[in-house]
């Protein structure tokens, strides 16, 4: 059944409405968000996407309702890993803490902008051309051996390197070198100069494009409903602010993330792939018949893959973390000895 514009437009004007909100409740004055803020608000942007998923469930069935929970727990999972790379620039630009929440809102809603017309042109191809799956599905496992591989330090500026539309950005537009408060811009000299602010707002912004090529053909992987790609991303990311904050210290110790994703990477690249062997029209596999023979993964076993693996993941990381702490100082008094 496909989603009639005005459901689009009031979707859309509903999300552009609580970046609003957000903006003139809490980000418009500069401040550093206490933990209880962030948990109220991070519990507050994850109770109204599962009401919007109970409600998309009664309007549009059991099975998009499946497919819509299992795309947001992958999303907002992928999500927790892009708050590494948040950290990182963050660090290497040296954003005051009173002024991070102002810079992750822009960022995000620059994110969001960005993700809708890929998914616009994922949604085009895979209407058009159903072997992209092949594509989507192979990406998605070279990402999952990748990101097993990867270790993250958020200690470490040197993992972060700036992307070719901020190369341009720093060509193209003259800067300061320190900030002014809040300030996009300032006029010095009687030439109107960008501040750090802006810059690191587009760096957030366009980086996001690349956990985008990831997180999109992932979520094409569970559902080819784009709405629910769509709702499923927007949901992911308009609680990011409020998770950057709230996770914190957080962030180290879950040591196992990056495994726990690319396990979720990997399962939902072979699904995408068993996908594509159903609806096959490629000549050279199958003489350009379906394989019928390729199993068919169930969006129930997918939510119970996805949630399993972040679950195991989760306390495997404080498990270990908690191990090393104890290990730790029981070696400093040997040392010491």
């Amino acid at each position: 059944m496909p989603v009639e514009t005005w459901v689009w437009a009031v979707t859309i004007a509903a999300t552009a409405g609580l970046i609003v909100f957000d903006f003139y409740a809490h980000v418009r004055t500069p401040h550093e968000p206490t933990f209880r803020e962030s948990a109220i608000w991070s519990g507050v942007y994850i109770a109204l996407a599962i009401i919007f998923g109970i409600g998309l469930t009664a309007v549009w069935g059991t099975s998009h309702g499946g497919e819509y929970f299992a795309g947001y727990i992958t999303e907002k999972s992928l999500s927790v890993d892009n708050l590494f790379v948040f950290l990182i620039i963050m660090t290497r630009f040296a954003v005051p803490r009173i002024h991070q929440q102002k810079v992750l809102l822009v960022g995000v809603a620059i994110a969001l902008i960005l993700r809708g017309l890929f998914i616009w042109a994922g949604a085009a191809a895979i209407a058009q051309f159903s072997w992209v799956f092949y594509l989507f599905g192979a990406f998605l496992i070279y990402t999952a051996v990748k990101l097993a591989q990867e270790d993250h330090d958020s200690e470490s500026s040197a993992d972060f390197h700036e992307n070719p539309i901020m190369r341009v950005v720093r060509r193209v537009l003259p800067s300061t070198t320190v900030y002014h408060e809040d300030r996009l811009t300032v006029v010095q000299g009687g030439r109107r100069l960008v501040t750090p602010m802006l810059i690191v707002m587009i760096t957030i912004g366009t980086t996001d494009v690349l956990f985008a090529l990831d997180s999109i053909p992932a979520i094409f992987g569970l559902t080819k409903e784009p709405y629910i790609v769509f709702t499923t991303n927007a949901f992911a990311l308009l609680g990011l602010r409020q998770l950057y904050f709230l996770l914190g210290g957080l962030l180290k110790r879950l040591v196992y993330l990056s495994e726990g994703l690319s396990v979720i990477l990997g399962f939902i690249g072979v699904k995408l792939i068993l996908e594509a062997l159903h609806t096959n029209e490629l000549p050279f596999i199958n003489g350009g018949q379906h394989v019928e023979w390729a199993p068919e993964i169930p969006i129930w076993l997918s939510l119970t893959v996805i949630l399993g693996t972040l679950t195991v993941a989760t306390v495997a990381s404080l498990i270990k973390t908690r191990s090393d702490a104890r290990t730790s100082p029981a070696e400093s008094e040997r040392s010491e000895d």
